[in-house]
């Protein structure tokens, strides 16, 4: 009986301990037990600014991360981090952009289909996020994974629910390539407009693409505007020379402005389908050969941008080229609809984009590895392409040893393709496996997301970064 009296006592104090764990959460979100003081009683955080937004906490942080992991105690750098704090209760979101870390609020798809909370995180090597002095051969896939894993592992228990990957673009492989070196960290991984390039010097799926995007009429309309704005190289760039002295430009790492007008003009193109829409087609100059000079500028720099390649626009891509030029890969297209004599240079690779006192050299084996690692070994990852994406060109894919997995295109859209715009059978399922994922199940029939849209922190711009970078 005794016994029976001690077990029923252990139990009910039990039952109050976890009861009083339950008001502790809930308390968590209210702000009786602060989560900003949670946070930051984690070693190596510390807090940069917290701004307001309702239903929210949002904390721009710095965390000290080793500049190798491999060897720790050669030094640290200090990363920024972003934290939209929902509930500890709550599945969370690590997103990256593959970039810098916006430190406005907002919230990624994944984050609104499962009402969750949201880390964010900026690459490695984007400033301020940068070693000082900066050792460039600590810029790799594995190195950025690195830093995601412990951040991981210094939030998950503050934030112990199910964790989700995520990243557009350049962000989409920073996602995936987390997945790769550190499978067991997330539940699931939702990966947009990622591209693969496993075989670097191999980029005919490029050409195939713009022989057969959108339609005939649009393509020869930008074909027309490129090849003409190259045709009247000598009064442009006399215009380029101009634009460039009044806004203080330089052109010391590509090398000239001739080099520099160049790969603006053959960015046209490709940064037309990456950004734009078929019905955008009716922006183009209908007839570039009666264009005026100032018709055929103003349609390129709106498109590709006439500051992409001087010094003052590369510099804060400068991580992004080194890295395409050591590991990621970079696509080469032609041009047959101009005649030879009137490129110079082509399709340049990104050696050309990257100061010349950083060395570079690339590893071709990077690439071929995830990419295998991802058709036998995915598990719980989502790829969404758009149609009419460039980048799409060369994707992942998933083979029989991948489990509950998929690539999925979303039709007619570019590089800001997502889950809605998918086709409402693959648009449930994804939603679904994305709710499964974080743990927060849904009848598959009716998968919706749970948080209600949002026009400030749900609605942007497609993640726009100049042609030629994803």
């Amino acid at each position: 009986m005794r016994k029976a009296l001690r077990w029923l006592l252990a139990f009910t104090v039990l039952i109050g301990t976890l009861s009083a764990a339950g008001a502790a959460t809930a308390a968590d979100a209210s702000g009786s037990q602060d989560i900003k003081d949670r946070l930051l009683s984690i070693p190596g955080m510390s807090l940069i600014q917290e701004k307001p937004y309702p239903g929210y906490r949002y904390f721009v942080l710095n965390y000290t991360q080793p500049v190798d992991h491999r060897h720790p105690s050669a030094g640290t750098f200090q990363q920024r981090i972003t934290v939209l704090h929902k509930d500890v209760s709550r599945p969370t979101v690590f997103y990256t952009s593959g970039y810098n870390v916006s430190t406005t609020p907002s919230r990624r798809e994944p984050t609104q289909i499962v009402d969750g909370n949201q880390v964010s995180l900026e690459y490695r090597f984007f400033t301020p996020s940068r070693p000082a002095p900066a050792d460039w051969s600590k810029l790799d896939i594995w190195q950025a994974a690195s830093d995601q894993h412990r951040v991981f592992e210094a939030l998950k228990p503050v934030y112990s629910k199910n964790w989700l990957a995520t990243g557009g673009s350049k962000g989409g492989m920073t996602a995936t390539y987390y997945e790769r070196f550190y499978p067991r960290d997330m539940d699931g991984v939702v990966a947009y407009v990622a591209p693969d390039d496993v075989v670097n010097n191999e980029d005919s799926a490029y050409d195939r693409f713009f022989a057969s995007v959108g339609t005939k009429e649009c393509r020869d309309k930008l074909n027309a505007v490129q090849r003409e704005a190259l045709v009247r190289r000598e009064p442009l760039e006399k215009k380029y020379a101009a634009y460039a002295a009044e806004n203080g430009y330089t052109f010391t790492t590509i090398g000239s402005l001739d080099r520099a007008y160049e790969a603006v003009v053959l960015d046209y193109v490709w940064g037309f389908w990456q950004y734009s829409l078929l019905a955008d087609c009716d922006r183009i100059p209908a007839n570039a050969a009666t264009a005026s000079d100032d018709e055929i500028w103003n349609s390129v720099d709106e498109i590709s941008g006439f500051s992409a390649y001087t010094d003052q626009g590369l510099e804060t891509y400068t991580p992004y080229y080194y890295q395409a030029g050591t590991q990621l890969g970079a696509p080469t297209i032609h041009f047959p609809h101009i005649e030879k004599r009137y490129i110079r240079y082509g399709y340049q690779p990104p050696r050309n984009f990257v100061p010349r006192e950083i060395p570079m050299r690339f590893q071709p084996w990077a690439m071929r590895d995830v990419d295998t690692w991802v058709r036998h070994n995915a598990r719980h990852m989502l790829f969404v392409y758009g149609q009419n994406d460039p980048w799409g060109s060369e994707r992942f894919r998933v083979d029989k040893g991948a489990k509950d997995s998929y690539v999925f295109t979303a039709p007619g859209l570019n590089h800001g393709a997502n889950v809605a715009g998918l086709v409402p059978a693959q648009k449930e399922l994804a939603t679904a496996r994305i709710l499964q994922w974080a743990g927060v199940r849904q009848d598959t029939a009716q998968a919706q997301p749970l948080a209600r849209f949002d026009s400030r922190l749900d609605v942007r711009d497609t993640e726009r970064e100049p042609a030629l970078r994803p």
